[in-house]
């Protein structure tokens, strides 16, 4: 079986992503997913989270975040139902952490009962995104003082959106490493004081039952493995933590890219099974409840079955 617990469509994420949502869905259910979590960013509440590609009408942009968070809640809702037989359709979001006062608002957007789960990411440094471009990137570390001052404060404020908002799933866990001088670098051993808070965030996560996902954008962006890295791995594994698989897609083009490569890494490591969610009932939720979700194990092998006639 194939699925993703990390997805976006241009229809809720305009600028930086592609295709109506029911397409994206459409085009996943002709690959053969039989499960798939959707995950639009949510609303940010400030001018200064804006993204450059919002910024042409800054008041405007941020006006219309939280009525398109609504409206996508309402077309998933929608969309769950009818395709209901063809495709487990979660919903969820991806959270957004550039300040700690964003957990208030994560767990409010989290409680409404059509929600299922969220994936706990991290893309900034301090208010500054790491992973959008070079300059953006140079920024967050000229802040910082040196690059690896800049990765302590990314795992440090990873930290704190982990303990407030344990997620089920935590998104890209190791992003920053995306724009990086070296992404291959050993942390381990060139910065020790990184791979501390890099070890200290995985045994939170581990503590608490939370998954890293296998997130596959980091291969069709240019680097060698998925996100996580494979010492980073190794280290969740060595703590008995569990994966999900998520292809981040954003659009139909995107959708179970390089499914096989992850794969192959994952095999490398020794992973034999991945884990997914089913909601109880599916679709819909019942007198405002939210659904039960129950965790479900996938063999390796049941995706590549899907993933190798692709």
């Amino acid at each position: 079986m194939a699925f993703t617990m990390h997805s976006h469509s241009g229809q809720f994420c305009p600028g930086h992503a592609k295709d109506q949502l029911e397409d994206i869905i459409k085009h996943a259910i002709s690959m053969g997913y039989t499960t798939m979590g959707l995950t639009e960013h949510m609303p940010r509440t400030s001018l200064e989270d804006l993204y450059p590609e919002e910024l042409d009408d800054p008041e405007a942009s941020l006006a219309a975040l939280l009525p398109r968070h609504a409206a996508y809640l309402e077309e998933a809702r929608r969309l769950q139902a009818k395709y209901a037989s063809q495709l487990h359709i979660l919903i969820g979001f991806e959270g957004e952490f550039p300040r700690a006062g964003y957990g208030a608002l994560v767990a409010s957007l989290a409680a409404d009962p059509r929600v299922d789960y969220f994936v706990g990411s991290l893309h900034h440094i301090g208010a500054v995104p790491v992973d959008y471009d070079g300059a953006y990137y140079a920024r967050a570390v000229a802040a910082a003082g040196t690059e690896e001052a800049a990765h302590a404060r990314y795992y440090d404020q990873q930290h704190a959106m982990l303990t407030a908002l344990r997620p089920r799933v935590v998104g890209h866990f190791d992003l920053v490493r995306l724009l990086s001088s070296a992404p291959a670098r050993d942390v381990r051993a060139e910065w020790p004081a990184v791979w501390a808070r890099v070890a200290r965030n995985l045994a939170v996560v581990a503590a608490y039952g939370g998954w890293l996902e296998c997130n596959t954008s980091a291969l069709r962006k240019g680097l060698a493995e998925p996100y996580p890295g494979r010492q980073i791995a190794e280290e969740w594994i060595r703590l008995g933590g569990k994966f999900t698989l998520s292809d981040d897609s954003h659009g139909i083009a995107q959708v179970g890219t390089n499914y096989a490569r992850a794969l192959d890494f994952l095999e490398g490591l020794g992973v034999t099974s991945l884990w997914t969610l089913q909601r109880d009932p599916h679709p819909g939720v019942e007198g405002g409840q939210k659904a039960k979700l129950v965790e479900k194990e996938v063999s390796l092998e049941s995706v590549r079955a899907v993933v190798s006639k692709w």
